[in-house]
């Protein structure tokens, strides 16, 4: 009887043991199948570094057929591209990544497109970009470029003393050509010419144009005009007003006239101001302080409003986040309803700043003589007809190089959003991919010798201590 007994417990546990033991298996087995097809990760990095970007992620799941992106390299170098790749394939069935190895597989590689002096081809079917590093930034406007067709041109203007796009100074709009280029923008400075003058013919350095019917070029898909210094003659207001309202695109930073320190302060160009005023935009003659201090935390002066508030447009929703825009010696703006368009906030200050028609020589300004915050820095409008596009921003400090490539400033993404919208690209408009931020660690010599003490000195003898203390206490 207690052997029949024990026969039937050891039966029964034995049952129990193949039923959890498949049980298990077969978790294991559906945890595996749903890992390998639904790629989920978290990424707890302060700054985002293991994510994909807003942008990268509009592009890839708005592609409507198959795109495959080809890394060419030795096949012990696929694990470290997978760690950027395959976040972009689990965005999207349409997008595919080849994985090929040209030493082991050269016909496979020649197929694709290889070349010696190119690792990572994006390939749409119909036309392929080379990405020049493994780095989302390259990944994204070479699949950007990919997938634009069509000549898109943006004409930096060049006749009063604009910023030059060839500048790679601080000062200068270099980055912000290469910025351009990336989502497959042609980018060039241009002088208007007089009305059927052969367009590749430059004026001579430093000449105006003097006659009296010049026009933008018909081939500018956003005609960008950077800080003027001096003043526009009459043709040249005329040729954008003709071009924009025509139905053209444009991109007005216009810096104050109010001068600021032993800085000479840009022309008023009058004849442009009332054009704005027409498109329902109206600049005023002031300069903008921030007084809230909020700056400070970025080793920003009062002069350097900064903003973190933005109103809701195509533009500006990306960066409703809480972005902050850094925008040096600007004017303010205010927007109506005008003759030929409605003007648009787009962003401003606070409560806490002021507007200022002048700066006294010692520096010091009484807030209670300017006029108060919240002021407009940022307006768009559309003219009426709906065909024309206009955005204007009280100063072009805010898009030179040293602000641009800021890690820590919504700059790059806002003139990115401005330059999207101006062109009809409202796809691209997002949080752009940015470079890995290197964080080093820097200890001070107070920091190093505490280190030391703690990790060399007090922590090894308080475990000496406790255990000398639990060996007594137990003996």
């Amino acid at each position: 009887m207690a052997r029949d007994w024990m026969k039937s417990r050891q039966a029964k546990f034995g049952t129990y043991a193949v039923v959890y033991t498949i049980v298990i298996v077969g978790v294991l087995a559906a945890i595996n199948f749903l890992a390998n097809r639904y790629t989920k990760s978290y990424d707890s990095t302060a700054n985002k570094q293991f994510s994909l970007a807003d942008q990268t992620k509009n592009v890839v799941k708005k592609l409507d057929h198959d795109v495959t992106i080809h890394y060419f390299a030795e096949t012990t170098r696929f694990p470290q591209a997978r760690d950027l790749l395959d976040r972009y394939s689990a965005l999207s069935p349409k997008l595919h990544v080849d994985y090929i190895d040209p030493v082991k597989k050269p016909q496979q590689a020649q197929a694709a497109g290889f070349r010696r002096d190119a690792e990572i081809i994006v390939d749409n079917g119909a036309k392929k970009e080379e990405a020049k590093s493994l780095t989302e930034e390259e990944v994204t406007g070479a699949l950007i470029r990919s997938l634009k067709t069509g000549e898109r041109n943006v004409c930096f203007l060049n006749v009063a003393g604009e910023r030059s796009i060839d500048e790679t100074g601080g000062r200068g709009y270099s980055y912000v050509k290469q910025l351009l280029e990336r989502d497959n923008y042609k980018v060039r400075a241009v002088d208007l010419k007089p009305k059927g003058a052969d367009a590749t013919k430059p004026l001579a350095v430093g000449q105006a144009p003097a006659a009296t019917n010049v026009e933008v070029p018909k081939d500018c898909t956003v005609l960008t005009v950077g800080g003027p210094q001096g003043e526009y003659p009459t043709p040249v207001v005329n040729a954008i007003r003709t071009y924009v309202e025509g139905g053209g695109h444009a991109l007005l930073m216009l810096d104050t006239p109010v001068p600021l320190g032993r800085q000479e302060p840009a022309a008023e160009n009058a004849e442009m101001v009332k054009m704005l005023a027409d498109w329902g935009i109206t600049a005023n003659k002031d300069l903008v302080l921030d007084l809230s201090g909020v700056g400070q935390l970025f080793g920003l002066g009062p002069e350097v409003p900064l903003v973190t508030a933005y109103e809701s447009h195509a533009i500006t929703t990306p960066l409703s986040r809480g972005v902050p825009s850094a925008f040096p010696v600007t004017r303010s703006f205010e927007v109506s309803s005008g003759a030929k368009g409605t003007g648009t906030k787009l962003f401003g200050t606070g409560e806490e700043s002021v507007s200022v028609t002048g700066v006294p020589a010692g520096g010091a300004i009484d807030p209670k003589k300017g006029k108060k915050g919240p002021l407009t820095l940022g307006a768009a409008a559309t003219l009426s007809g709906g065909q024309g596009r206009v955005v204007v921003t009280g100063t072009s400090f805010w898009a030179s190089n040293n602000l641009i490539a800021s890690r820590q400033l919504g700059n790059r993404d806002l003139f990115g959003n401005m330059v999207n919208w101006l062109s009809s690209d409202e796809d691209l408009i997002s949080i752009r991919p940015k470079a890995p931020e290197d964080r080093p660690l820097t200890l001070t010599a107070q920091k190093m010798s505490m280190v030391f003490w703690l990790s060399v000195v007090i922590f090894p003898l308080a475990v000496v201590g406790f255990g000398m203390a639990t060996w007594y206490k137990r003996r």
